[in-house]
């Protein structure tokens, strides 16, 4: 060993921080003075007897010091208080004498110090890494006494983040010798509430004079401002990942506490302005009194003392005067202690109430405003284990609150833009329609959070057949819900030209590639540029007189049949591209036959969205509910369909349109295969003389009738080509039909006076109600309707 010194070592102060370091200190543990000032003296420093070693002399403490690696680099020294020029007292490190002769008795002193005085958590642990001796500064920082942790493990006394990191290192310093460096955790006390603290944990090996292993030295020290920076920076970072994530007001303001507490606050409530929730306009500063606030988020981070005053969507204006009220109308965030005799408790009995049953002892009020308007309030409460707030933390909830602010605020947009947007859709939707006989229909649409752009329909076409339309435009906003209506007004003139399903389609999609172009010729800062267009489709129509159903898709699932007798069948036909698309296979359409009292079943995807992923899982479920006493009213069927299968994703529009087909009765239609002959029009004005007396309809009509036959037969004979049809149907009409096998096609035109002909087909058109051509393969029709008088009693 060296020879003495009076000169210190080193010199540390009366928290165990280094503040003096001489150059013997430098070569004996290989760290320079600027590596060590200002740092902790416990990771080098343990006693090698009497705490540990039987066989030392009594009276005798001496201190070892270790290097970076472990190593004892220096044994029997000398601990020797110095007094300070400020009064304070700092202790030194001194060499023992050459001959072993005693020095002052310093080093009894120092360790009972580090016991009792020193503000570091240091925890003596035997071979089992139990718990055997802790002093003062660890009992305060757990907050009971020693004797209740005596014989634990350390993991066992505290809650370690990450779990296991403690454990590991203790194991592995009583393993290897080597001193473990300092590491940062977070610490909670088991079975005390409190939030997390933020500290240094090291540790080194326990070891007697002559080597033996005697346990570990665990060192808890709190880290202090670093602490503070990196709980706030925590905090922050906390906020900054949960908050903001959804456009939805309700749920922001969920996050924002699920943030805050435990680690910010024991407590937390947030309150804002009815009016924003409902997407509306935030009121300009200062509020008035009068100004009802929806609580819209509350948590406590221990949930024995979870009382509110108020439940979570109940609204009401602040109670004045109050720290809450005065907040919102100054805009000055507020720190107000709180106890049983703090005077503004009077004013709110119901928040009252709920601070003493919670044990807070201080609250941080802070207001959510944004372009001088105010949305909301924040109030934090902590409890007295947890402290008050100060500067820093009024200063870091300041920086919460704003950015809290501006995502409540595009949430706010968010909802008045989706408001406006679903309400377009509902005005653009067709109103209710009672059932036609000949098909029983019930449909859904449930609005999304992210959608407008669902749709259904059924409206009526020539020949008493039926339209069944349901599709979906990708997108949400205004935009959506005006090219939903753009395409729903497509196809009902579409619809009018009496076109087939699938040829149809191929002019809707020429439809929404012109609206698609017209969006990428916006100008570059619009948004609406880089959204693409679109949409799928599925269209229906469906004749109760051949009892069959011709459908055409674009890019829409397949539709579903129930027989009458429950079984199903999936009616998965080729389906054309998504609308809006320049390539694909072209569209088909596909006809089959219906037995009476099918119901088929039209739909979008994310009525399928709790169902097992892929087809045909998804459909299956649908099969399951649609063949489930499938005789039930359609309406019924529709409800339990959506109850059954659709999940908790609220994204899109949820369609589902359900339609119970029925024959038209054999005696409201009349056929009859005309003579290609000039007399053929005689023939067809007595037939159906005769039809329209026996199903009773008024004169006028019939004369009407008379006159539209004789003129259609007349045409198909002149200028068609046999074989010629005429049919007269009775049912929410009076339809007539010439169908022949030409494909020149009938035009109306405006006879001049001296012209014998061409008046015709003006004649039926002023006749009749409507009128218009329909091609088929085998030629064309050419059809009338007229309304039909209401019956007595109808």
């Amino acid at each position: 060993m060296a020879v003495a010194s009076d000169d210190p070592l080193m010199v540390v102060d009366g928290s165990g921080i280094v503040v003096q370091w001489s150059r013997q200190a430098e070569a004996l543990l290989g760290r320079a003075a600027d590596e060590v000032l200002g740092r902790s003296i416990t990771p080098w420093l343990a006693r090698t007897a009497a705490v540990a070693d039987q066989q030392a002399e009594p009276g005798r403490d001496e201190v070892a010091l270790y290097d970076a690696s472990g190593h004892v680099v220096a044994k029997d020294l000398r601990v020797r208080p110095l007094p300070r020029q400020d009064g304070s007292l700092a202790w030194g490190l001194f060499q023992a004498p050459a001959n072993g002769a005693p020095t002052p008795d310093g080093g009894t002193v120092v360790l009972e110090a580090l016991f009792t005085r020193v503000p570091v958590g240091l925890y003596v642990l035997d071979t089992g890494l139990r718990i055997a001796a802790a002093n003062t500064a660890a009992q305060t920082m757990r907050g009971g006494t020693v004797e209740r942790i005596l014989g634990r493990r350390l993991t066992d006394a505290y809650e370690f983040s990450p779990p296991g990191e403690v454990e590991a290192m203790l194991r592995a310093v009583l393993d290897s010798g080597a001193p473990s460096p300092e590491r940062v955790v977070y610490v909670s006390p088991t079975g005390v509430s409190g939030r997390p603290r933020i500290m240094d944990v090291s540790a080194f090996r326990l070891e007697d004079r002559h080597g033996a292993i005697l346990g570990v030295a665990a060192v808890l020290v709190a880290a202090g401002d670093r602490e503070r920076a990196l709980a706030s920076l925590c905090v922050w970072g906390s906020v900054r990942k949960r908050v903001g994530q959804t456009l939805d007001v309700l749920a922001t303001c969920r996050d924002l506490v699920e943030a805050l507490v435990p680690g910010f606050a024991d407590a937390a409530v947030v309150e804002v302005v009815d009016a924003v929730v409902r997407g509306e306009e935030p009121p300009l500063a200062p509020l008035d009194q009068g100004v009802p606030l929806r609580r819209v988020a509350f948590r406590h981070g221990d949930v024995e003392q979870q009382v509110q005053a108020h439940p979570v969507d109940d609204v009401r204006a602040l109670p004045f005067p109050t720290p809450y009220a005065q907040t919102l109308a100054d805009l000055k965030p507020r720190v107000v202690p709180l106890g049983p005799d703090t005077p503004w408790l009077a004013a709110d009995p119901l928040r009252a109430r709920a601070i003493r049953a919670s044990g807070v002892r201080a609250l941080l009020v802070m207001p959510l405003t944004l372009y001088g308007t105010v949305i909301g309030l924040i109030s934090l409460y902590r409890t007295e284990h947890a402290g008050g707030f100060d500067e820093k933390d009024v200063a870091l909830a300041k920086e919460v609150a704003d950015y809290t602010a501006l995502c409540i605020n595009d949430a706010r947009h968010y909802t008045h833009e989706h408001s406006i947007a679903t309400t377009i859709q509902r005005h653009l939707l067709p109103p209710w329609r009672p059932s036609d006989p000949t098909v029983e229909t019930a449909s859904l649409l449930v609005p999304g959070n992210q959608g407008a752009g669902g749709w259904v329909d059924i409206f009526a076409l020539p020949s008493a057949r039926t339209a069944l339309v349901v599709g979906e435009v990708a997108g949400q906003g205004i935009h959506t819900a005006t090219t939903m209506g753009q395409l729903r007004t497509a196809i009902h003139t579409l619809a009018a030209l009496d076109v087939d399903p699938d040829e149809l389609l191929a002019r809707l999609n020429d439809t929404a590639t012109r609206l698609a172009s017209e969006r990428a010729a916006l100008p570059t800062g619009d948004p609406l540029r880089h959204q693409p267009l679109t949409a799928s489709c599925a269209y229906a129509v469906y004749d109760p007189i051949a009892r069959t159903c011709t459908i055409a898709r674009a890019g829409h699932p397949p539709p579903v049949i129930t027989h009458p007798d429950g079984t199903t069948e999936i009616f998965d036909h080729p389906s054309g591209p998504s609308l809006g698309s320049t390539e694909g296979p072209p569209f088909a359409a596909t006809t089959v036959g219906v037995a009476e009292g099918s119901v088929l079943a039209l739909y979008t995807v994310s009525l399928l969205s709790s169902c097992p992923s892929g087809y045909p899982g998804k459909v299956d479920s649908l099969r399951e509910v649609l063949g489930d006493r499938p005789e039930r009213p359609v309406q019924e069927i529709c409800d339990d369909a959506l109850y059954r299968l659709r999940g908790d994703d609220r994204s899109t529009d949820t369609v589902l349109l359900l339609a119970r087909t029925h024959a038209i009765p054999a005696d409201e239609v009349a056929t009859w295969h005309l003579d290609h002959h000039p007399s053929a029009a005689g023939t067809a004005r007595t037939r159906a003389r005769e039809q329209l007396a026996t199903w009773g309809v008024d004169d006028e009509t019939a004369y009407a009738t008379e006159v539209i036959v004789s003129e259609l037969v007349t045409n198909a004979v002149r200028y068609g080509s046999p074989p010629v049809r005429l049919r007269i149907i009775k049912h929410r009409v009076l339809t007539c039909e010439i169908q022949d096998t030409g494909a020149l096609a009938p035009r109306l035109r405006h006879a001049r006076t001296v012209d014998e002909g061409g008046r015709g087909l003006f004649i039926c058109a002023q006749l009749a109600q409507t009128w218009g051509v329909r091609y088929t393969s085998d030629g064309k029709t050419v059809w009338t309707e007229q309304p039909l008088p209401l019956q007595p009693g109808r």
